[in-house]
């Protein structure tokens, strides 16, 4: 049993992380820290966690504690990873990994020097929807891939995120927030690397300094061109769909993790095969693969190279947003 400390126990781990870990096989949650104490108090009562600090460093000197899922706001991300890696702690770091690559490859090259595990929560990894479309792809169903398409919006007016408007603690809009997840989505589906991206944005008068949704354009290095589309303004939507030259996959809400999900496999514009998954346990998935991983009984799908890889590709897409130019993605991942 791994028992995990939530550095930030704050919206995020209240409504998707304390759901899973209440489904999971092989970890427990036994820690939380956060900067308002009466809050955190308040959480250690109504979820049985037992251990309570105030920052992420005590959080991770815990002798109680064997790995630390860290759920702060972006800004955070780099001095948190840092404090689990220097207490030899296995951490699990939501997405987006950090600000930019330089925070990145920093996180990535401490948890190496110290031996220790560094994941990042790219749950879609670890939805029954996205494994369908990557088989789907990896065995030629439509193909060679010619055009993908990925939306994620939702409506983020008066969002108790409300830092998710700052740049300086956000780290962007909607493309740090949710293109990140359609990026990695695409990544993994085609297993496949982004090499240009160009981007478009535009912002209101609520959204602070940062773009309130965005439309990208993907260029992959076998050729793949896809469509990524971002709002927090739009209605909540989760298209995907990969064409290809002999057939095509799609999937309406194919994201959603609440609701079943329709995949449907076309050729010649016509459906020639249908099934309904769900992705209700992705967020149980996730811990219990990382759980697995510091037992060494498996490889976490999405080390911090990973999110090394997308950073790099949401930091194309601002400079795009700023040359108005098509953006080559940094390669240099140290491996």
């Amino acid at each position: 049993m791994i028992r995990f400390g939530i550095a930030g126990f704050g919206l995020h781990a209240v409504k998707r992380l304390m759901p899973g870990f209440a489904l999971t096989q092989n970890c427990k949650v036994v820690a939380l820290s956060r900067r308002d104490q009466s809050k955190a108090r308040e959480a250690s009562g109504r979820y049985g966690i037992p251990h309570v600090f105030a920052s992420t460093e005590e959080l991770s000197r815990c002798p109680e504690v064997d790995a630390v899922f860290v759920a702060t706001p972006n800004v955070c991300h780099l001095a948190d990873v840092r404090a689990a890696v220097a207490a030899g702690k296995p951490v699990l770091c939501e997405k987006p990994m950090a600000m930019d690559g330089g925070e990145c490859r920093e996180m990535v090259e401490a948890a190496r020097r110290a031996g220790v595990l560094l994941g990042v929560a790219q749950v879609f990894r670890f939805e029954e929807s996205i494994a369908r479309f990557r088989q789907h792809i990896a065995e030629g169903d439509v193909g060679q891939p010619v055009f993908a398409r990925a939306e994620f919006s939702f409506p983020a007016i008066n969002h108790p995120r409300a830092w998710i408007y700052t740049r300086a603690i956000a780290g962007g809009g909607p493309i740090a927030d949710i293109g990140v997840h359609c990026i990695d989505a695409l990544r993994y589906v085609l297993q496949d690397e982004v090499v240009r991206i160009g981007a478009l944005g535009r912002s209101d008068e609520h959204s602070g300094d940062v773009e309130v949704a965005a439309s990208l354009t993907l260029e992959f290095k076998r050729g793949t061109l896809a469509a990524v589309l971002v709002s927090m303004r739009a209605q909540y939507r989760t298209p995907l769909e990969i064409l290809g030259d002999s057939g095509a996959v799609r999937a309406d809400d194919a994201f959603n993790v609440e609701k079943p999900i329709r995949i449907e496999l076309r050729r010649d514009g016509q459906v020639v095969r249908n099934e309904t998954v769900s992705n209700q346990l992705a967020y149980v998935r996730q811990v219990d693969a990382f759980a697995a991983a510091v037992e060494g009984r498996e490889v976490f799908p999405c080390l911090g190279e990973e999110g090394l890889k997308n950073q790099l590709c949401i930091d194309a897409a601002y400079r795009s947003m700023t040359t108005g130019k098509m953006e080559r993605v940094e390669t240099t991942v140290n491996q």
